[in-house]
């Protein structure tokens, strides 16, 4: 069975969007083994210089490092751009290729580390648009479980 990491930055705290990650969660539990890693966000003063931006990044990183493995594949505004199909492909492929893990990371509001997006198989994009983190967090469970029902025929994608 299939591994889905999903590290992210930072804590929900709305209870709505809660429920929504809880709903896909308990779903994706028919398809893969699911392991969330919420992480300690660093703190930033109100209004942060790029020195101080660039070292929170770096400590975040780090505690990235400890989660990530197999296909790692970081949330960020300049990846890929992919439909349901073509997500779904890459974590069928993923596995048929021997990667019995993917983990896919979701940084601050400041972004991920370069190191973290270097350490990329795949970078990916949801959009052009910006979405809040937390919104981020819930369209991109809909995305991995509809990869997965994708994957297997179901009529959830149609």
């Amino acid at each position: 069975m299939m591994n889905i990491n999903l590290i992210v930055i930072g804590r929900l705290k709305e209870e709505y969007l809660r429920s929504a990650c809880a709903e896909y969660i308990k779903r994706l539990g028919r398809y893969c083994n699911f392991e969330l890693h919420e992480l300690d966000e660093c703190r930033l003063s109100d209004n942060p210089s790029d020195k101080e931006i660039a070292a929170a990044l770096k400590k975040e990183a780090e505690q990235i490092k400890r989660f990530a493995k197999g296909m790692i594949v970081p949330m960020c505004i300049e990846g890929k751009q992919l439909t349901s199909p073509e997500l779904s492909e890459k974590i069928v492929s993923a596995g048929v290729s021997g990667q019995s893990t993917v983990s896919f990371i979701i940084g601050s509001s400041f972004g991920l580390d370069p190191e973290i997006k270097a350490m990329g198989t795949l970078k990916l994009s949801m959009s052009k648009m910006t979405f809040p983190h937390q919104l981020a967090r819930v369209m991109l469970l809909e995305q991995i479980y509809r990869a997965f029902q994708i994957a297997e025929g179901g009529k959830y994608h149609k």
